[in-house]
């Protein structure tokens, strides 16, 4: 244990069951004791928030006094009999006074970005836009913390040059940082600005992430529709769904529950906002024509694996079990991992809504000529043949009494699985559920056609 992390276990009333030193003396100075109340205000918040979503959550929480504040990275863990964990690491600590006389400058993300992170001066992660890069198969819990280059590999210009090692020697901002994301592979250009302690000197950058983009140059995926739509929508729903968040998961005696409600429904309107613009954003892109995939080899049972914990929370709600991969778990496919999980979010959170309370949602990969497929099944009511050609065009949904859906998710999927060489097709009857394939080429397939040449 180092003063610069603690721990400890809450019971299902939030009163302190046990904690080490560093965790005693911050809730000590708070009001609190060992066997009394949790009286730090914003972690209270946090463990609420966890136990009411049985999921782990873990944000950046500002905890200090007088003397100091400290930047901390909080993980609440619930357990099963509504006893949570927390974890925590302080990733900065600076003067209090200086905090609350506003003399620590914080910069504003880049415009137009798609997307945003905050570093500190030593480039560790301690904030990211944690809706966005769910999208790139990355665990935001994981990369708080860690350093930049964890997330990104960066790329060197032609001179050798990287402009954001230069910006930071220099304390200036920066932009055409060509980057490409580790866990997907997608090619991405970053901008930053600084941030400047108490004293003027670096305490890191406020970064924004444009895609679509090679050596620094956006392309048309984030055309002037799309850079205006991420800037002017994304940010205010970002905040209205934490804030809301945080109201929701407030415990008894601070708030009526028919208020906690309210917020709770605010939020899942929020997410639901926010899905609409990634919708939105995918689809400009598909339509220009100058959407990139790339051609890497995917193993499906990693994309089945982090799709079912994706949607393992949603599911557990509606009370919907997703049963483990079956068929040949050791196919892969030569296509983009990122798209391929973007559309086996989409079918799972289909097959999730539409299943009745007690069904079973089932995946099956397996190969056969030259392709390899992944199945997703569930137990709803059905596609009737005649409306099941058009469940793939823009805007049309497959039962308009489900609440939630654009309308756009089964349009872009099969438009991302066509972009990889592949397809995406149905069969179902009413009253026998439905099953979604998606086929790609199989990996196995182009090293034959390869060595044929």
């Amino acid at each position: 244990m180092t003063r610069g992390s603690f721990h400890a276990l809450l019971d299902a009333d939030d009163r302190v069951l046990s904690g080490d030193a560093r965790f005693a003396e911050l809730n000590d100075r708070a009001g609190g004791q060992t066997g009394g109340g949790l009286a730090l205000a914003a972690v209270a918040a946090l463990v609420r928030i966890a136990r009411g979503l049985r999921v782990p959550v873990a944000r950046m929480i500002v905890i200090g006094d007088e003397d100091s504040d400290g930047d901390w990275h909080v993980r609440a863990v619930p357990g099963d009999d509504a006893t949570v964990a927390l974890a925590a690491t302080l990733l900065r600590e600076r003067p209090g006074a200086m905090l609350a006389a506003g003399t620590i400058a914080v910069a504003e993300p880049p415009a137009d970005a798609a997307w945003s992170w905050e570093v500190d001066a030593g480039l560790r992660v301690i904030r990211i836009d944690t809706a966005a890069i769910a999208r790139h198969g990355i665990d935001p819990v994981a990369v708080l913390g860690q350093p930049l280059t964890a997330l990104f590999v960066l790329e060197a210009r032609s001179d050798g040059a990287m402009p954001l090692l230069e910006a930071m020697s220099n304390v200036r901002d920066f932009a055409g940082q060509a980057a490409v994301v580790r866990a997907s592979g997608a090619r991405v250009a970053l901008a930053g600005r600084v941030r400047h302690d108490a004293a003027g000197g670096f305490a890191g950058f406020v970064g924004g992430v444009y895609t679509g983009v090679a050596a620094g140059v956006r392309d048309g995926l984030t055309g002037a529709f799309n850079s205006r739509l991420h800037r002017v929508l994304r940010a205010p729903l970002d905040t209205i769904i934490t804030q809301a968040e945080s109201i929701s998961g407030a415990g008894e005696g601070g708030l009526e529950a028919h208020y906690r409600d309210y917020a709770a429904d605010i939020a899942s309107a929020g997410r639901h906002l926010l899905g609409l613009v990634d919708d939105l954003v995918d689809m400009e892109a598909i339509e220009r024509g100058d959407l990139a995939v790339a051609h890497d080899r995917v193993e499906l049972a990693a994309v089945a694996r982090e799709g079912t914990a994706l949607l393992a929370a949603r599911a557990a709600e509606r009370g919907v079990t997703i049963a483990p991969l079956a068929g040949d778990a050791a196919v892969t496919a030569i296509g983009d991992y990122r798209r391929t999980l973007q559309i086996v979010v989409n079918l799972l959170g289909n097959a999730v809504e539409y299943s009745p309370a007690g069904g079973v949602v089932r995946l099956r990969a397996r190969q056969r000529d030259g392709q390899v497929r992944l199945q997703v099944c569930d137990q709803g009511r059905g596609i009737a043949i005649h409306e099941q050609a058009r469940i793939f065009e823009k805007f049309v949904r497959g039962d308009d009494s489900v609440p939630g859906g654009s309308g756009l998710g089964l349009y872009i999927a099969r438009r991302l699985a066509q972009a990889m060489s592949g397809t995406l097709t149905v069969e179902s009857e009413i009253g026998q559920g439905a099953c979604f394939t998606l086929a790609l080429p199989a990996a196995s397939a182009q090293a034959a056609g390869e060595q044929d040449q």
